[in-house]
């Protein structure tokens, strides 16, 4: 697995507050008070701030012995922070938005790697043949956690789905071409790092991803032992062996048992015993497992057990890597503060609604419909359990209580007249199953210079391949808000901009959603519940127990 330990990259340490949605980021900081008071409290915030480091200053002294040992301490973690590339993809949707209130959601992509390329993950076992091998991306989950920070949702999705891979270009310059077959989601990984990972989700949800933390095999172990071990449950006696040596070992007795060390890879890895064998039960499974790792971490990690803490602290570290705007310890416990606002029981554990593949035995797709139905809640920041958005502060009207937008981290847009844009014609769809509409690109031209955008001009290129919805694409980064302002003049969401190759300047690209009128047909609303197939499971349930395959019980 390639593992770059590029430091900063261009970041600095930042004050608590300061891991940001918006891909500059910053969790917002903490509610309550109006605008006008907050900034007459700022010198009270700023001694507080002040205390906070003072008070955890005194807990590294309490750990390490001695103050200046815990300087260097924390000198140590921050360097030994291992980072890489966000997003490798063409697609770069940019950070996630704020809402009508100022608050911005979240979304990180949790990735867990099977790399065998060093000895510590080699002794946990797997197939010998992998050994040193391209690593695959075995478990992907995405956390979006709301703006108001009233719930999370956890979106996984099988390593048996196929999916077109997008182009990927290294740091380096190398390139990874799109795929130009189905294949396997776990193979992003391999195909640049993490950020191909990341590219390929951007490319299938539309969802903005933040951020992304990458564990492998030996993290697993690590974390596991540190918070003292995870209770799971299974519903009969289970041993995950074959007859003929495959399966994870995993050998547990019905009921609850507190798992660590190699057994809790084991039960992250175990496909064969739990419900049909196939690798959607190893997804329940790992659910199940996360749901009650967050509990126990509610459970221990206090400030009243600094020892626990640090162990945690030093498990973490050496655990994961991140994307640079993670890159040092103060954002990382930022993040830890926000995602412990939500309450368990507004915790939704979830699988992307799959269908099995008619085009390669034992594999899956996304399911139509309803896989983009769990995509679009997320994209709107819609509650998938159901209970909806929680109140930006208590007893507070949101005006007044939430904090402002994050500062924007592009240059304003130039007046209407002032931006150059192409109109193409892409009415056929994606499909291709309908004709383009005749002189399409020149009516929506025409529409857009009575807007103001003067300086729109139409392409009648044969070649312009479909698309299903109207998007706005730019070539580069000095283009972002112009794009944005096309956009927001047709009424188009923000996650129909999107940074491409293809383009050289601002293409808009009148979709099948536009074949008449002078506006694109609105987008269908977010649902409010989850498809069954979703298959939820609340982080407050604490009764979860895995069905056992028949075969695989003593």
């Amino acid at each position: 697995m390639r593992q770059s330990s590029v430091r900063g990259e261009g970041a600095t340490a930042q004050s608590a507050g300061d891991i940001s949605g918006d891909g500059a980021g910053a969790v917002p900081p903490p509610r309550g008070g109006s605008r006008s008071s907050r900034r007459a409290g700022g010198g009270s915030r700023r001694g507080r701030r002040r205390v906070l480091r003072w008070v955890s200053s005194v807990l590294a002294f309490l750990i390490l012995g001695t103050a200046a040992a815990g300087y260097l301490y924390y000198r140590h973690l921050n360097g030994s922070i291992r980072t890489d590339a966000l997003n490798l993809g063409e697609n770069k949707l940019g950070g996630s938005k704020p809402n009508a209130f100022g608050q911005t959601p979240l979304n990180i992509l949790l990735i867990g790697s099977d790399a065998r390329n060093d000895e510590a993950n080699q002794e946990l076992g797997g197939a010998k043949d992998t050994f040193g091998g391209p690593p695959l991306a075995d478990v992907q989950m995405l956390l979006h956690l709301s703006a108001d920070r009233s719930n999370m949702s956890v979106v996984s999705m099988p390593r048996d789905t196929l999916l077109m891979m997008p182009k990927c270009t290294e740091p380096g310059g190398k390139v990874h071409p799109a795929s130009t077959r189905l294949v396997q989601t776990n193979e992003s990984l391999s195909r640049g790092g993490p950020g191909c990972t990341v590219a390929a989700w951007t490319e299938l949800t539309k969802i903005p991803i933040d951020h992304f933390m990458m564990i492998d095999f030996k993290g697993v172990v690590s974390m596991a032992d540190a918070i003292g071990g995870v209770p799971v449950c299974v519903e009969q006696n289970v041993h995950s062996r074959t007859r003929d040596g495959k399966g994870s070992g995993l050998k547990l007795p019905k009921g609850t048992t507190k798992i660590q060390g190699e057994q809790a890879l084991q039960w992250l890895r175990t496909r064969y015993g739990f419900e049909d064998g196939t690798d959607i039960g190893r997804t329940h499974a790992q659910h199940q497992y996360m749901s009650s790792l967050s509990r126990e971490f509610r459970k221990n990690a206090k400030l009243s057990n600094p020892v626990m803490l640090n162990s945690l602290a030093q498990a973490a570290i050496k655990a994961m890597v991140v994307d640079p705007g993670l890159n040092k310890i103060d954002r990382l416990y930022d993040l830890s503060m926000e995602l412990k606002k939500v309450p368990p029981n507004r915790i939704t554990m979830t699988t992307m609604p799959w269908v099995y593949s008619a085009r390669e035995e034992g594999r899956v797709e996304p399911e139509p419909g309803a896989a983009e139905a769990v995509f679009k809640m997320v994209r709107e920041d819609v509650a998938l359990d159901g209970k909806g958005s929680g109140t930006p502060a208590e007893g507070a009207s949101p005006s007044a209580s939430t904090p402002p937008p994050a500062a924007p981290t592009t240059a304003p847009a130039q007046e209407p007249a002032k931006i150059a844009v192409s109109v193409r014609n892409a009415t056929s769809g994606k499909d291709g199953a309908q004709a383009k509409v005749k002189n399409r690109a020149a009516d929506v031209a025409s529409l857009m210079i009575r807007k103001g955008f003067t300086k729109t001009s139409s392409e009648t290129a044969a070649t312009t391949a479909g698309e299903d919805t109207t998007v706005v694409r730019f070539a580069n980064d000095a283009q972002a808000a112009d794009a944005a302002s096309v956009a927001a003049a047709l009424g188009l969401p923000a996650s129909s901009v999107l940074k491409s190759d293809d383009v050289s300047g601002i293409t808009l690209y009148v979709g099948k959603d536009w074949r008449t009128g002078d506006a694109p047909a609105p987008p269908a609303p977010a649902p409010t519940a989850l498809p069954t197939s979703a298959h939820a499971l609340n982080g407050d349930n604490e009764g979860a127990c895995m069905p056992i395959q028949p075969g695989f019980t003593w």
